[in-house]
């Protein structure tokens, strides 16, 4: 149960994939500012900081009724692995994996901190993600993203060379006084 009231909207969510490592298509920033580490031990606490500041505009909220056993458990498997991208020594955004299904990764949670929306971070670190997963041993990675995400992630997915293979549409709750984020403004990338 979420621990606050919702109203339900109509979400699509699409899911794409990378079939195989040479359909993908990597794309790096060059900033010695940037700093991408495995954590190796998160904290509970850590992890529900990067997973509110990362998806609160974007109604990341299927996580919020977990426990920190709950979590834990989830942290402490072998398949999971989180990636942190730092900017000047700051958290900026992570990408969570899951490898529990053999031979496909699934990338479950990616994203940035809207203060770094817009500096080409993004493509950076969905980069550093594949191409973990498919050094861990994937034949497939892929992910699912929704009309709540930002409005630039399908386009960085497709251009790393994912491919759309279904879509849904389906009724999900937000927070009663929800209302979409205010694009950002593109940030200067010097």
């Amino acid at each position: 149960m979420l621990p606050f009231p919702t109203r339900t909207i109509a979400v699509t969510t699409t899911y794409l994939h990378l079939p195989s490592r040479d359909r993908f298509r990597p794309a790096f920033v060059e900033d010695s500012d940037l700093l991408i580490l495995e954590a190796r031990e998160p904290s509970v606490a850590y992890y529900r900081f990067l997973y509110d500041a990362v998806g609160r505009d974007f109604v990341w909220i299927d996580r919020l009724p977990w426990t920190d056993a709950r979590y834990q458990e989830y942290l402490s498997r072998p398949t999971t692995t989180v990636l942190v991208l730092y900017y000047r020594g700051t958290p900026a955004g992570y990408i969570d994996l899951d490898a529990s299904e053999g031979a496909a990764t699934e990338i479950v949670y990616f994203g940035l901190m809207p203060a770094m929306h817009g500096r080409g971070f993004g493509k950076h670190l969905l980069t550093v993600g594949v191409q973990r997963a498919f050094d861990d041993g994937a034949a497939r990675v892929w992910l699912h993203t929704c009309t709540l995400d930002g409005p630039h992630a399908i386009a960085n997915y497709r251009a790393r060379g994912f491919v759309p293979y279904k879509t849904t549409t389906e009724d999900e709750p937000v927070p009663l006084d929800w209302q979409p984020p205010m694009p950002m403004p593109r940030k200067s990338r010097e």
